[in-house]
């Protein structure tokens, strides 16, 4: 019964909104007795779990014994989430409250392929972790969010058409051998919208559905507080839906996994993604910026300009076309566009909404990601915590 009490003790310091807590705010959050929650405080300080936090200056004058305040000790151990993808690698470091202590961000050049890239996040995990002041030793956990589709009960990545060499990659075992810690492994946009639900557009959420509107799509998808993954891990994979009939797809059933093409998009992402999003606007004569940069599209959009704003209605409606499918067949009630395009905001989000009301039965509300592109990162740590909760009460239980 002590073991119980010190782990209900523990969760709730490590939840609480306040950094510090009395015995009577521990006493009201548990429904343990004061005497039971003293002695939990014993053990968990014992096994440096929680410490006394220092005394409040406002308290400082107060008349009587003052109230003894106790905090958790976030920094005993760490855990790192990994956003891995063709454009860059993200690398947060944060302590057991979750508490971002450094960050890593490397560039990716075109090409690079699966062992290269690998390289680059053991780097950079190498900097983040070194930026913490801690070693790679020392993490607890580590979770890595990656494109395609991935059995993260396996470990793998079983698909990956947007990094060349990167399906098959052992990058689990080689992470685990090098750090010793739990490594696990999901689908990017499965990671996002954990974010988003942790620290971002959908906290509080129960049905959300988070897409990656950007050069591809994908959407990630939590129903009634559960992530949906389906039969094959292969569920939320937008940009291969076919609208129409005639639109060429670049994946036919018939093709292997190992024969699918970095550069190859799914049929809506032919339509909707940021390549037709840009080839509409050369079309129309709207100047892009660098590199096809879609902003002074928006921008012009936004100022009024008429040909820029006939493209973002024409973008919009075809997305909010591909997008009714998922809003129809799953009511999830909430939206979070992420990815490079939702950078426009409200320029692009609203007409897609003005379109979408009018191609499903029940309204739902489309929000912009409040994480922008950490958001893969942020949901990586999210389960990186998860996983290292065996390890935080282990001394307790074994005890």
């Amino acid at each position: 019964m002590r073991r119980m009490n010190a782990v209900a003790v523990l969760d709730a310091v490590r939840t609480a909104s306040s950094s510090t807590l009395r015995v009577a705010d521990l006493a009201a959050l548990t429904g343990l007795s004061r005497p039971a929650v003293t002695r939990a405080l014993a053990t968990l300080t014992e096994h440096g779990l929680v410490e006394t936090a220092p005394e409040a200056p406002e308290a400082a004058g107060a008349v009587g014994r003052p109230a003894q305040h106790v905090r958790f000790r976030a920094g005993v151990g760490h855990v790192a989430g990994i956003d891995i993808g063709p454009h860059k690698v993200l690398v947060m470091v944060a302590d057991l409250a979750g508490e971002v202590r450094a960050a890593r961000r490397v560039a990716i050049s075109p090409g690079t392929d699966g062992p290269r890239l690998f390289d680059t996040v053991r780097t950079a995990l190498d900097d983040a972790v070194a930026e913490a002041g801690i070693t790679p030793g020392d993490l607890w956990a580590v979770s890595v969010g990656t494109p395609g589709v991935v059995d993260p009960a396996r470990g793998e990545v079983l698909l990956a058409p947007s990094i060349p060499g990167w399906a098959g990659l052992p990058v689990v075992p080689r992470l685990r051998d090098w750090l010793n810690c739990p490594v696990l492994i999901d689908n990017d946009v499965d990671l996002a919208v954990l974010g988003e639900r942790w620290r971002g557009a959908a906290t509080g959420a129960d049905s959300v559905v988070f897409v990656q509107w950007g050069e591809r799509i994908g959407a990630g998808i939590v129903i009634g507080g559960t992530p949906h993954r389906g039969a094959s891990n292969a569920a939320g994979e937008l940009g291969f839906v076919r609208l129409q009939p005639g639109t060429p797809t670049a994946a036919p059933a018939a093709r292997s996994a190992d024969r699918l093409g970095p550069d190859e998009l799914g049929p809506f992402e032919r339509l909707a993604g940021a390549a037709a999003i840009r080839g509409m606007a050369r079309e129309a004569g709207v100047a892009l910026g660098d590199g096809g940069d879609t902003a002074p599209l928006f921008d012009a959009a936004r100022d009024g300009d008429p040909e820029a704003v006939a493209v973002v209605e024409q973008a919009a409606a075809r997305f909010a076309h591909g997008l009714s499918v998922l809003v129809l067949l799953l009511d999830p009630g909430l939206v979070v566009i992420g990815g490079g395009l939702s950078r426009a905001g409200e320029t692009l989000l609203e007409p897609v909404r003005r379109h979408l009301q009018h191609l499903t039965l029940v309204p739902a509300n489309v929000r912009a990601s409040a994480l922008g592109d950490s958001a893969v990162a942020v949901g990586a740590l999210r389960r990186a915590l998860t996983a290292s909760e065996a390890r935080l009460t282990e001394p307790i239980t074994e005890a």
